[in-house]
């Protein structure tokens, strides 16, 4: 079975929207070996078509430039990307692909196809229906330090809760933390009564 693996830019307050704009004074080689470990291995790419729009109008000329960042690019633009949108999608980025029928079924699919891993970056309504559907085997949060205070946060208000274990963390030169999380059987059962036993105790 297939490994589908999504990454995220969020912020302290839990702002993923529009990370370009704030995220880029914390980029450094610790990130960018998490970015490339993240999309490098994937030999697919499920996109929304926001994010898709925005990769797709940037990574195709930055192959084509061949400066620095050319072999991640070319990475990107020699996997299968598959873009889930309502819309009608033409595409000029190679191997694009528009996801046809039900995202869940059709990820469901995906997942029991042999293959390389899949890989998520941004998309955030996408991730969030992966991780409600229990199909995400990894969520990799690039946690920055700072509150944007504004903007889209990764998870809507009033939903049901969704159970994770944390897998890895390390911390960056930066201060982002970079986060790795798995789904989990389920938060369990606890009461005040029980965590007090936890807390110190006063001397007698």
């Amino acid at each position: 079975m297939r490994k589908i693996t999504a990454g995220l830019f969020i912020s302290l307050d839990g702002v993923v929207e529009a990370p370009d704009q704030w995220h880029f004074p914390y980029f450094n080689d610790e990130m960018g070996a998490a970015v490339g470990a993240m999309l490098g291995t994937a030999d697919t790419v499920l996109f929304g078509r926001k994010t898709y729009e925005s990769f797709a109008g940037a990574w195709p000329e930055r192959e084509a430039a061949g400066g620095e960042d050319a072999g991640f690019a070319k990475t990107l633009g020699d996997a299968r990307k598959i873009v889930a949108s309502t819309r009608k999608l033409d595409f000029s980025w190679r191997n694009s692909e528009q996801l046809e029928g039900d995202l869940i079924d059709t990820v469901t699919a995906l997942k029991n196809e042999p293959g390389g891993d899949i890989a998520l970056s941004g998309s955030i309504s996408v991730v969030r229906q992966l991780l409600a559907a229990g199909l995400l085997d990894e969520l990799h949060l690039l946690v920055h330090p700072l509150a944007v205070r504004k903007g889209m946060r990764l998870f809507d208000e009033g939903e049901p809760a969704i159970p994770l274990k944390l897998m890895s963390s390390e911390a960056f030169g930066t201060g982002v933390l970079h986060l790795v999380y798995g789904p989990a059987e389920s938060t369990g059962e606890g009461t005040y009564d029980e965590a007090r036993a936890h807390l110190p105790q006063a001397d007698e």
